[in-house]
């Protein structure tokens, strides 16, 4: 992070609740110092990642094993609810990118907050397979809104220079929160994953609506440029209003040059295989150690940390070489970490293989990951970002649905769930070859 005169920028601008007051910038001083704000709202960004990562992402097969008891559902019903919820996200990609111009990202969130929170307080209550669906259906939506996309709008509004590594410092958010997975094991066993959900949207909505208040759309109504340089002098505004959806967005292209550009397809298309790999494994990861390595769940969540944890390091990894290096280069070795961990995944037998695997996944996806959005920046500057990003949501959710149905499928078939991670690594090793072809366009 750069303060003061080094990084040019202050959160000066900023009021008591975070609000830009350019009238009288002195008073914000004291409250936040002289961090450019935007280092602010990656702050809230890993918080909302976070919520994300320990109540949906991480902890989803741990509900699998405790809903297969209860219901006899089979691994294709319960991870196709995980499936279609992330289709229903890519669908609303374009819409979503629509809104937060509209109303800004700080509202977008907080809707996504509360139905991300209200989707698992329902999901306490779900006696069929029927409201399963439709309940992930909201938390989906909610999680959406209120999570990684909008974070990563914002973010790649406020930083240029210093964009990978702002995203790959929220992106700690969701590997900081898989440490946290075994606790939610706990709970799951000794409270019922019923009064687990109910705690878990409760929580939700404690936390994730006051963070909300820390996002501002972009920086010029501020007084700044991003990266944190002057811009001139901030405008003055409403104390708590978030002028920045009508600003206007320089540099870039239209979306729709953007959607007949190559690049945006062929990076979509590689992201949407690496996410072959993500779901597929966080969904069934720990059912497979369960049934087919004998562990306890609470021992498979540590199996989980460990997959965040080297995804951490990943993450910090991405921020020191994501703005110094090709970026399509390096998530092109990113897949193929991702497909020689697949590869050992269906071989693995002994424990320490099975803790190489998740170490070795967790650094592919914490490196890679924060690179995604931060390339398609880079290709299509900030003019339609958030649309452009919304339009490749649509292609992404391809990777989120097929990976875990399809894993999911092959178990149910074979009872074996090696197959399938086999079968997929065939996918991820595909992706390399569409990064490596995704070249910036003229």
């Amino acid at each position: 992070m750069t303060t003061g005169a080094q990084g040019g920028g202050t959160a000066q601008d900023v009021g008591s609740a975070g609000s830009p007051r350019g009238s009288d910038p002195s008073r914000a001083t004291s409250i936040f110092g002289r961090v450019f704000y935007g280092w602010w709202i990656v702050g809230g960004a890993v918080l909302l990642q976070g919520l994300s990562g320990v109540f949906l992402l991480h902890s989803f097969g741990a509900y699998l094993v405790y809903l297969q008891s209860e219901f006899g559902w089979s691994r294709t019903l319960i991870a196709g609810a995980y499936s279609l919820s992330r289709v229903e996200s890519g669908l609303i990609g374009p819409l979503q990118g629509w809104l937060i111009n509209r109303l800004g990202a700080r509202t977008v969130i907080r809707i996504g907050i509360v139905l991300f929170g209200l989707g698992f307080i329902l999901l306490s209550m779900i006696n069929s397979a029927s409201t399963f669906y439709a309940v992930f259906v909201v938390i989906a939506i909610g999680s959406s809104l209120g999570g990684f996309v909008t974070a990563n709008i914002v973010l790649a509004n406020w930083f240029e220079r210093r964009r990978a590594r702002a995203m790959a410092l929220a992106a700690t958010g969701t590997s900081l929160s898989g440490l946290l997975v075994p606790a939610v094991a706990w709970a799951l066993g000794s409270t019922g994953w019923r009064g687990t959900a109910f705690a878990s949207g409760l929580l939700i909505l404690l936390i994730g609506l006051p963070v909300s208040q820390l996002f501002r759309q972009a920086p010029e109504p501020y007084g700044y440029a991003p990266d944190g340089s002057r811009g001139g002098d901030a405008p003055a505004t409403p104390r708590g209003a978030d002028q920045s959806p009508q600003r206007p967005i320089v540099g870039g292209v239209t979306a729709r040059d953007a959607l007949r550009s190559p690049a945006f397809w062929l990076l979509s298309g590689g992201h949407s295989a690496a996410l072959v790999a993500i779901t597929a494994v966080t969904v069934h990861l720990i059912p497979y150690l369960v049934e087919q390595g004998g562990m306890a769940i609470e021992a498979a969540a540590g199996v989980v940390a460990i997959v965040t944890s080297a995804s951490l390091v990943g993450q910090l990894i991405s921020g020191l070489i994501g703005d110094r290096l090709d970026k399509r280069l390096v998530a092109m070795v990113c897949m193929a970490g991702h497909t020689l961990a697949l590869l050992a995944l269906s071989q693995a037998a002994a424990l320490p293989l099975i803790f190489a695997v998740a170490a070795v996944h967790g650094l592919a996806w914490g490196t890679r990951g924060p690179l995604m959005m931060a390339i398609r920046a880079d290709y299509f500057g900030r003019r339609a970002f958030a649309t452009i990003e919304g339009f490749s949501a649509l292609v992404t959710m391809i990777g989120t649905f097929v990976g875990p149905v399809f894993v999911g499928f092959v178990a149910d078939r074979f009872g074996d769930y090696r197959v399938g991670f086999l079968l997929l690594s065939a996918v991820t090793a595909s992706g390399m070859l569409l990064f490596g072809l995704a070249r910036r366009p003229a």
